[in-house]
């Protein structure tokens, strides 16, 4: 938390005894203003929480289950009071109660809105990832307009791995062109890591065999690191970095390319790494070993294809896969078309699904 507010003013918080001293300006109306106008000061505030909280617990008690409403006297003291009384403590300017009023109208409820349906649907998924079901994960599409079977929510299954993605692959490694002799550790840090890599508080090591530490998420342990170069480390062409961050169980390699020109406002370049290509020898013995495994599966059991979209299982069994012939001649195969006529022995409508089982 303490590098949460490094760049920015940290929240002071208010005692409810020691308040800031009443300010000249919020108690008289010197430039005008209408009541509503008036930017209330801290005590005021304060003193209108009480005040507001005080008489939505009788409407509590008299009327029961409180609805808001911005045109409510007591609802509109109680929001403008703690909303000031937040900005205050976060060091945000203070609004008139006329201003918030215009700002609490405007609010639209998200209830059965787009969010509120995304947000339910990314709760569902992660709950399959906290109960270890990652196999049923999938990503839904919110449409616009009902589909032909009348759905607005269409699953589908999730993509595979990008190989060349430094996040989704087995061993993410990254290609970063800079020049060793201006790149700074400062700048490997704030730009290549955080802003591009999208890591919060990495640890970078050089891999020359020694664990040189270059960057460290402990505060002020490699401070005095910031201003120099990368080529001080000894770190040049086809030099290896190795960065973690444990926050987020996220760690990849970066390979360092030396390049001394790039374009206009440009410092540096990531590139991700590339699939490395599949050998003859291993396209071979996975052909194989897939061989073999659906031969074993096809005698133990029959195959199974899922349509997820549609709903429906087809089942094949053994007795059912298609003989192997002989090929006929050109002049049978041609009278014995003339003659073979498909026949519907069947048909199942199934709901929305309209399926058509022929028999030929």
């Amino acid at each position: 938390m303490d590098k949460l507010w490094k760049k920015r003013a940290a929240p002071i918080p208010l005692n409810w005894d020691l308040l800031p001293p009443e300010e000249p300006s919020s108690t008289t109306n010197s430039n005008g203003d209408i009541k509503d106008q008036r930017i209330w000061d801290v005590r005021e505030c304060v003193e209108k929480f009480t005040d507001s909280l005080a008489k939505l617990k009788k409407q509590y008690r008299d009327q029961g289950d409180l609805v808001w409403d911005k045109d409510d006297s007591a609802s509109m003291d109680f929001v403008t009071a703690v909303a000031n009384i937040r900005a205050q403590i976060f060091g945000i300017a203070r609004k008139s109660r006329f201003k918030i009023k215009s700002m609490a109208g405007n609010i639209i409820p998200a209830i059965a809105t787009t969010n509120a349906v995304i947000a339910g649907l990314i709760i569902m998924e992660a709950l399959k990832i906290l109960s270890g079901h990652l196999d049923t994960c999938k990503t839904v599409y919110l449409n616009k307009r009902p589909t032909a079977r009348k759905k607005l929510l269409v699953p589908c299954f999730l993509d595979k791995p990008n190989p060349k993605c430094y996040v989704c692959s087995s061993k993410p490694e990254v290609t970063v062109q800079v020049n060793c002799a201006t790149f700074t550790v400062k700048m490997l840090e704030d730009k290549v890591l955080k802003a591009y890599l999208g890591m919060v508080a990495p640890d970078v090591e050089v891999d020359d065999g020694k664990g040189t530490i270059l960057i460290s998420s402990d505060e002020g342990e490699t401070e005095e690191n910031n201003d120099k170069c990368l080529a001080d480390f000894a770190i040049r062409h086809s030099s290896r970095l190795k960065a973690d961050d444990f926050l987020q169980n996220y760690s990849l390699i970066l390979n360092i390319d030396q390049c001394n020109i790039f374009d206009d406002d440009v410092d540096f370049k990531v590139v991700g790494e590339k699939p490395r290509p599949i050998s003859e020898t291993e396209a071979t013995s996975s052909k194989v070993t897939e061989k073999g495994e659906s031969s074993s599966q096809s005698t133990s059991q029959p195959s199974t294809v899922v349509d997820d979209e549609d709903d429906i299982m087809v089942v094949v069994d053994e007795g059912q896969e298609a003989s192997v012939s002989k090929k006929r001649k050109l002049s049978e195969d041609m009278d014995d078309k003339s003659a073979k006529k498909s026949k519907v022995t069947s048909q199942t409508r199934n709901g929305d699904d309209d399926t058509l089982i022929i028999d030929p």
